[in-house]
């Protein structure tokens, strides 16, 4: 399979909203490098995610949904995917200074150039939803004179001199495996070469830590946290965008139950809205079942309602970054209660940028 469009007609987004939602990018990435920020972190830090990095992850996928206040994020993807709708074609981008040049040159130039041999991983890659955008990305980085392959860790093979795949050492791996810190049995071979400077990795478990980690959210609403990192216009900036997050062992039981209908609980170490529940849709039961030390507590920010082919239907942004770059812009429009795209007409639309 391969992304499905809801429409091939884009959705109108405001310029300040797209601006609010990038400029929020861009400060979130700027925490990655100050130093009082790392500080305050570095004692919750996995240690894969300890392991310093000199180039920004690949397709970080900030995701908001619109509200009257403003644009609000619900999560950050350290391995977005959605770009590749099939027939040799990509998301159709709008044209705006911050997107220059073609979206393949955007996707390829993020692709560090010392990188000559790469493998796409994913766990039980032939069978990943996304596999066919998988092998639109070997095609793009195979036209630069690169050589890449699209495998699952199992094709990988580990010896003293690296990794390698078919007799080739791989330089970088383009890491579309949701197991982040690389701790699951399959990808020990991957995280001990990375642990030792063999392997590049992309995205690093450093940037899923520092940035894409749920529980990031939680700390930018820790009391005093942020004030000792960023001036009070960053703060205030920050959290305007992030909806109040709380860890749930850190908030009074009682009252979570009364106000549930008001929250989302997330597990914090998911993604893709794997484990999301509902306050509003939760029973006492599966209230009572969750993890306290690893479940979050976000802020309900319904979706905003788009017409898509004439239907009104949720919907959704994401911003791809490299960096503080901008590499790409999407919509999901969906119905039902998370963005599954299961029902009929649901899928990805392309944006444009008004005012």
């Amino acid at each position: 399979m391969v992304t499905s469009l809801a429409s091939e007609t884009p959705v109108s987004i405001p310029l300040h909203d797209f601006t609010t939602m990038l400029n929020f990018s861009r400060s979130v990435f700027a925490l990655k490098d100050n130093p009082a920020y790392l500080k305050l972190l570095e004692p919750y830090l996995p240690e894969m995610a300890k392991i310093k990095t000199q180039w920004p992850s690949v397709l970080m996928g900030f995701d908001f949904h619109l509200t009257p206040d403003g644009p609000k994020l619900i999560e950050i993807n350290n391995n977005a995917g959605g770009l590749y709708i099939g027939d040799n074609r990509w998301m159709p981008q709008p044209v705006i200074a911050e997107l220059p040049g073609s979206l393949e040159i955007r996707l390829t130039e993020m692709f560090h150039g010392d990188w000559t041999t790469i493998a796409i991983m994913d766990e039980d890659v032939t069978n990943q939803y996304m596999y066919p955008e998988m092998q639109a990305y070997a095609v793009l980085l195979e036209q630069q004179g690169r050589h890449v392959v699209v495998v699952s860790p199992e094709d990988i093979q580990r010896t003293n001199d690296g990794l390698f795949v078919n007799d080739v050492r791989i330089d970088a791996i383009y890491n579309r495996h949701t197991d982040f810190y690389l701790e699951a049995a399959d990808v020990a071979h991957v995280r001990a070469a990375y642990e030792i400077g063999q392997v590049v990795i992309n995205p690093h478990p450093r940037s899923y830590a520092l940035i894409g980690d749920k529980s990031r959210m939680v700390d930018w609403w820790r009391e005093g946290l942020l004030e000792q990192c960023v001036d009070s216009d960053a703060v205030e900036s920050i959290r305007a965008v992030t909806p109040q997050t709380v860890q749930l062992a850190e908030f009074d039981r009682d009252r979570a139950w009364a106000e549930r209908k008001q929250w989302v609980f997330k597990p914090s170490a998911r993604h893709g809205g794997k484990g999301v529940v509902l306050g509003k849709a939760m029973s006492r039961k599966r209230f009572e079942s969750l993890d306290i030390e690893e479940t979050i507590v976000q802020q309900l920010v319904p979706a905003s309602m788009v017409e898509v082919e004439g239907q009104s239907m949720k919907f959704d942004i994401r911003l791809y970054m490299h960096g503080d770059k901008l590499i790409a812009l999407a919509g999901r429009a969906w119905r039902g209660q998370v963005t599954n795209f299961r029902e009929p007409g649901s899928g990805w639309v392309p944006l444009s940028v008004e005012g």
